[in-house]
């Protein structure tokens, strides 16, 4: 009779479920737009109010790969609240990308976008828009990575040189962040900060960075509240250095940072940036900087470890090129070696400027630190645009990272007014995401895209020709990554003093699962033993004897 009893309770109570699953489905039928005659796309709302958001959150990248092999490249769902058309493929992304401000709108979160503030490039449209981005362009122009090239060399010399002076293991993804972050203040903005400022400030981005995407309720304690608090802390910081910055521009004319090339852009389109502006602009730059270079810098090492033979084909090039010679020490500033004429880029860089991790340790570490590095036999000379753009496996390479593990799996648009893809609907009011990741992993312009091949990007094959968008790591149309030379910038960098001055091992039994929202990194970090090439040649040799 209890069994009766339940199943007559549970019946009724399942049947109500299916009927709301049913009119939760019929509702968002219902608003299609029906001045036009082609249906919705094929896929599932999932449950009223939730969607299919707890399917998306626990199934991550397979929650996409699974529905678009049922429903097509171009699939309905309903994810955070909102009606999303995903979509996949290089022609139906083309018209994404090349559609911002006529049929679509970029699309941040409300939490992201009163973080950032509403004077920085990712939260302008239109006119204004075009106007800013066209100030920053100078700030990522060929003339200005020359510039930063030389301080971004010093800070990646310095960090991997931690990295190796390290007696255990290193989390690569906290590593890299790290390292991306003293990029951005020290090459990118030209800050000259005490150690222990650099880590606080490091720490008070990290808050803003874990809460930039969060509910939009401000309240005490809330995700938005913390956001907005580190922000505020990261504004007030950069306040008083560009109000030094103002006051020297008045009386120099010499271009060394970011912000040197940003009012100088301001000044020629007639446009007068205002503090708030140049504090919005400044912590965005280092936002744009930051998290996605990182995961890229992860994938690089990752890769590179995982593939050996390619990474022995990128030493070959370093040799031939001359980039690996002999030298002791490693940590250096440029402005210590040589005693001629410097060139307008070098006297960007401090005198005083040497390897900062220094500056904090005791006597007795600060010894032991430079013992380590005198052991080096292998230094990489200071490099230049046009050396580093000879590369040409090493650009295979970086390219292939971008393309096998692109940071961002996708972007996110508000449809501005009803248009068609591959024969449905998608209505205004919508939104819709292009998938850069499942874009890449399908695309038939790549033989076999699951394949880890730099060589599919030689000037022979190089099969991202076939398609124009079935390469999109830094998106495409007016929205495309303004600071795209910029990363590939760092990630070349990098790689050349890694693979010129180290050597590196996995710390675990198996490689980690790769998530990727919000961004692509390695669940639980990626754990790696490095080491100087020298110190692993001798320990090699030492178990032969």
């Amino acid at each position: 009779m209890f069994v009766v009893a339940a199943l007559c309770s549970l019946v009724p109570a399942l049947l109500l479920l299916l009927l709301s699953r049913a009119l939760w489905g019929l509702r968002w039928s219902s608003a299609r737009d029906r001045s036009c005659a082609l249906p919705l796309p094929r896929g599932s709302m999932g449950w009223p109010l939730v969607g299919e958001t707890l399917h998306w959150l626990l199934q991550g990248s397979s929650f996409h790969i699974s529905r678009r092999q049922k429903h097509g490249n171009v699939f309905k769902t309903h994810l955070l609240g909102k009606p999303v058309i995903r979509v996949t493929g290089a022609e139906h992304v083309r018209k994404i990308l090349l559609g911002e401000h006529t049929l679509v709108s970029t699309q941040w979160p409300q939490s992201a976008r009163i973080i950032l503030g509403p004077h920085t490039l990712v939260n302008s449209t239109g006119e204004l828009h075009r106007k800013k981005r066209k100030i920053l362009a100078r700030v990522f122009s060929r003339e200005a990575l020359e510039t930063y090239l030389l301080r971004l060399q010093d800070v990646v010399k310095c960090e991997v040189a931690q990295w190796c002076a390290e007696a255990g293991s290193v989390d690569a993804y906290d590593a890299t962040r790290s390292l991306t972050f003293r990029v951005a203040m020290r090459a990118l903005l030209g800050l000259r900060l005490e150690e222990q400022r650099i880590i606080y400030l490091s720490k008070i981005f990290e808050q803003l960075m874990s809460n930039l995407f969060s509910l939009p309720v401000d309240a005490p304690l809330s995700g938005l509240r913390k956001g907005k608090r580190a922000r505020d802390i990261l504004h007030v910081a950069m306040e008083n250095i560009i109000e030094k910055k103002l006051k020297k521009q008045e009386q120099e004319d010499e271009y060394c940072d970011a912000f040197d090339y940003m009012l100088s852009g301001a000044k020629d389109n007639s446009y007068n940036l205002t503090m708030q502006e140049l504090k919005e602009t400044a912590v965005e730059l280092i936002f744009a900087a930051h998290s996605t270079t990182a995961s890229a810098a992860t994938s690089l090492i990752l890769q590179l470890m995982r593939h050996p033979d390619v990474a022995e084909h990128v030493r070959a090039e370093l040799e031939a090129e001359g980039l690996i010679t002999e030298a002791r020490g490693s940590c250096r500033s440029r402005c210590s070696e040589g005693s001629g004429t410097r060139s307008k880029f070098e006297k960007c860089v401090d005198q005083e400027e040497v390897c900062p991790e220094l500056k904090t340790k005791s006597l007795l570490d600060k010894t032991t630190f430079l013992e380590e590095s005198h052991h080096l036999r292998t230094h990489v000379p200071y490099l230049s645009l046009e050396k580093l753009n000879q590369l040409s496996y090493l650009d295979c390479v970086v390219k292939e990272v971008l393309r096998y593990l692109p940071p961002v799996s996708g972007g996110y648009r508000t449809v501005l007014q009803t248009f068609e893809l591959d024969g449905y609907q998608i209505p205004k009011g919508w939104s819709v995401m292009y998938s850069i990741r499942d874009t890449h992993e399908t695309s038939p312009a790549f033989q076999n895209p699951e394949l880890f091949d730099p060589d599919r990007f030689s000037p022979e094959r190089d099969e991202s020709k076939a398609s124009r968008f079935s390469y999109v790591p830094f998106g495409g149309g007016v929205r495309r990554c303004i600071g795209r030379e910029l990363a590939v910038l760092v990630l070349k960098t990098l790689c050349v003093e890694l693979l010129a001055t180290a050597e590196w091992t996995l710390a675990t039994e198996t490689y980690p699962r790769m998530q990727t929202v919000p961004i692509v990194h390695p669940v639980n970090g990626l754990h790696v033993k490095f080491n100087y090439r020298n110190h692993a040649r001798n320990r090699r040799e030492s178990t032969h004897l």
